[in-house]
């Protein structure tokens, strides 16, 4: 019985959040865009540099 009740108020509040979308303008849009491209560049970037320096390492070891 808990799961339909909590199913009911997923539901519930679920379409509340529908009702009060809106769909972003094109400013918002290209912000968004463009932060979330940075983001990942920089995470890219991060990862690359973490690797190439594990690398390093592994062959200055060896």
């Amino acid at each position: 019985m808990g799961i339909i009740v909590q199913l009911k108020s997923f539901v519930t509040q679920s379409k509340r959040v529908w009702l009060i979308l809106k769909r972003p303008s094109s400013l918002e849009f290209k912000t968004i865009s463009k932060v979330s491209a940075i983001g990942i560049a920089i995470m890219g970037a991060v990862g690359f540099v973490i690797a190439d320096t594990i690398r390093i390492i592994t062959n200055l070891l060896t």
